[in-house]
């Protein structure tokens, strides 16, 4: 959120002052849960969110969001695979897809943001699937139904609340991005960190209200087009460095990492095929996104 400021000098910069954008967080001027309507009905020019979070409205910010093992790239460092992914997003077709899918609610699909890969700290080592089982584990939209079908219980929580729910064992594990680490510090009480059935990124996007977009000339447009491309390079290249703190606290030994054996990766992919099914089942533009992705994943 810090780097949107970034953004919006970087826009002011290039557009000679043309384009003024003033930042708010929640729930400043509406909560996270209005963000959508309010930006949708023009309270808000812009919002910057994950699809995710409005799943309910619009399915395919599920899919946009990171569907479990969708988006992995094995052996390729976070850039590599965060420009590799972004790659995917501009030239199948994806892209497209969202913003017509957004555009029915009034809004416009102007880029993307990486979240990094999913980390999962937990209170005890895992290493197989047996380990999961009853294991319960706080997470976010489709892997809930993931985690549920590998025996663990998939729970949903704040951010907020996860650390305190890990230090009293109302949950065992939890799923989030690098800042579980670097900046709530779950590690404190749950020291695992699980590895090796992860999503390797996962996607936010930014969304401006589709008349105001529709209003703007060519070249403002453009400018607005490449300042988000440069919050997209700016945030890979904190998360790179956010994942490197985490790493270092590895090896100071205040983070043990627990590996999934080869048996329990491959009942991961299992289950992930399975709800990848479900979701396709639930809309049109799900099944078209999820084709894309599983074409793409064919393909590397």
């Amino acid at each position: 959120m810090e780097l949107l400021k970034d953004f919006a000098d970087d826009v002011k910069e290039k557009s000679n002052k043309k384009l003024l954008i003033k930042v708010f967080a929640d729930p400043e001027l509406v909560p996270a849960e209005q963000l959508f309507d309010g930006t949708g009905h023009g309270v808000l020019d812009m919002l910057q969110g994950l699809g995710a979070m409005w799943a309910g409205v619009v399915p395919v910010g599920e899919v946009e969001f990171g569907l479990p093992y969708a988006y992995r790239t094995e052996g390729k460092s976070f850039k590599e695979s965060a420009n590799e992914l972004r790659d995917f997003f501009y030239q199948s077709g994806m892209v497209e897809l969202l913003r017509k899918e957004y555009a029915k609610h009034g809004l416009y699909w102007l880029d993307m943001h990486s979240y990094g890969p999913n980390v999962i700290l937990s209170r005890k080592p895992i290493e197989s699937c047996k380990d999961l089982s009853g294991l319960k584990v706080t997470v976010e939209g489709s892997f809930n139904d993931f985690f549920n079908e590998l025996g663990a219980a998939g729970a949903i929580l704040s951010g907020t609340e996860t650390y305190m729910a890990l230090k009293l064992g109302t949950v065992d594990a939890a799923q989030w991005d690098v800042s579980a680490i670097t900046a709530l510090k779950w590690y404190e009480v749950a020291p695992y960190w699980i590895k090796g059935g992860e999503n390797h990124q996962s996607f936010g996007h930014i969304l401006v209200n589709l008349k105001k977009w529709n209003a703007l000339p060519d070249d403002l447009k453009q400018v607005l087009r490449d300042g988000a491309k440069a919050y997209w390079d700016e945030l890979v290249e904190l998360y790179d460095a956010e994942l490197k703190k985490a790493e270092a606290l590895v090896k100071a030994g205040k983070i043990k990492v627990s590996v999934l054996d080869a048996e329990c990766q491959k009942a991961h992919e299992k289950a992930a095929l399975e709800v990848w099914d479900g979701v396709a089942a639930r809309d049109p533009a799900n099944a078209e996104a999820i084709a894309l992705i599983k074409k793409w994943n064919n393909q590397h």
